[in-house]
């Protein structure tokens, strides 16, 4: 599995924390991590909760990352920003039960977390944690054992309204501020990360187009 880490504006001084602590957890898993900043509170191109929907929605949907780390201060906007897109399912986590239940019961593809709420001593062993529970057990099959059937019933459900009430990633792309698009994929090593990745030749070209 190919996990990308976004980091918004507020919060992008914990960028290297957070990083360390997923990649400590989840590189002898097997899976490859891809740090897309911020990485610094200065850094050139700042990015906004909203921006970090927008970045995750382009890598989920073009296969460049399949999964997504994310969050703000309280992980609130940044959630609602992802949930705005299609092909993104983001839960909002806040402790080691929050990642088990939404892996099994939820089965999404992205999380927010609040890296300024309730991050004080230990917080980075509480990522640790919540990054074993989200990636070490699994996904989809369902909490409590016995509530295994009916959960995996609803999340198929839930896939199926959401592949109604959703419109192509691309035709909403093309009809957000453009300049705030193009923002969101000016990171220093996006292009670097993104274009080796990327398995849509649509989006690629879109994004090429805007950058």
């Amino acid at each position: 599995m190919r996990i990308a880490l976004i980091n918004e504006n507020s919060q992008a001084p914990k960028n290297g924390l957070i990083c360390e602590a997923l990649e400590k957890v989840v590189t002898p898993m097997g899976h490859a991590v891809d740090n897309y900043g911020m990485y610094a509170a200065d850094d050139k191109t700042q990015l906004t909760y909203v921006q970090n929907g927008i970045l995750a929605a382009i890598l989920l949907n073009s296969g460049a990352a399949d999964y997504v780390i994310t969050g703000c201060g309280t992980g609130e906007g940044a959630m609602l920003a992802m949930n705005s897109f299609p092909g993104v399912i983001c839960g909002h986590i806040e402790d080691p039960v929050d990642a088990y239940t939404f892996a099994h019961v939820n089965d999404g593809n992205a999380v927010a977390l609040p890296f300024a709420k309730g991050f004080g001593w230990g917080g980075e062993l509480n990522l640790e944690y919540i990054f074993e529970k989200l990636f070490g057990f699994g996904h989809g099959e369902g909490y409590p054992p016995e509530r295994r059937e009916p959960e995996m019933r609803n999340k198929k459900i839930l896939d199926e309204v959401r592949a109604v009430t959703m419109r192509p990633l691309l035709d909403c792309l093309k009809e957000i501020n453009q300049e705030l698009v193009k923002g969101a994929v000016s990171g220093e090593r996006f292009s670097e990360l993104f274009f080796a990745n990327c398995k849509d030749a649509g989006i690629a070209a879109y994004v090429k187009e805007i950058l």
